[in-house]
Formats: C-alpha cells, structure tokens, sequence
C-alpha cells in the first residue's frame, strides 16, 4: 500500500508521529499489540530497518513496550500516554503560530480566526 511521505523530515519521524496520532485519536489503545515490524513494513511501503529503529524510538520515548517472544505494545502508563498528547499539542500549536506569525497575522488575529473557525463548525 504504501503512504505518502514528506520530503522534508525523515520517514522513521513520520511513522512515529503517525503512530503518536493513531493513539492519542484512541485509534490504538493502552495495551494495543503493533503490528509485527514485517507488517508494518510492507503496509507502509518502508524498510524493516526503519520500522525497527520506530519502534525502538517510541519505546525510547515511554509510550511502546517490547514483550521478547510477543512483539511491541502501546504502553499501558497513562500518565505517559498524557504527556504524549500535551507534548503533541504544544508542538503543533507551536507550529501554527510560527507559521501565522512569518505570514504577518497577530497572536490577535489568530485567535479571532480561531474564534471564527469553531463558530463555522457549530454550523455544520
């Protein structure tokens, strides 16, 4: 199948972040088994290596576990779980408004924007 990658960061990134997203969405779930580093890779089109260094990354980071004979889990620490969500939050919101700002828009004007965009939703 294969995903579409961006240039611009490295894939092994982007599958971290993915997975981070999948499981903040409760797409994944505490305790959640992965898929084996062979079908990760052949779903997402990427070298067993990269999938390899993913997984040992994300267990780096305290949110997946490795069960020798059984494969890599989603860590049931909630309190990890937590922090990976405020920590993607604040890189995202981060994002936005560095990108805002080098457009020109005031933290003002973000937020009236913001303001605008929830009302737009209530609507649909």
């Amino acid at each position: 199948m294969g995903i579409d990658f961006q240039p611009d960061k490295p894939i092994y990134q982007q599958l971290i972040d993915r997975l981070a997203g999948e499981i903040i969405r409760g797409l994944r779930k505490p305790g959640d088994k992965l898929p084996s580093v062979r079908e990760y890779a052949v779903e997402t089109g990427v070298n067993a290596n990269t999938i390899q260094r993913v997984y040992r990354e994300m267990e780096q980071m305290n949110i997946a576990e490795s069960r020798r004979g059984q494969g890599t889990f989603v860590t049931e620490d909630t309190g990890k779980l937590h922090e990976l969500r405020e920590k993607m939050k604040e890189t995202y919101i981060h994002s936005f408004v560095q990108d805002m700002s080098d457009l020109g828009f005031t933290l003002e004007e973000m937020s009236e924007g913001l303001a605008h965009y929830q009302e737009g939703e209530k609507d649909d």
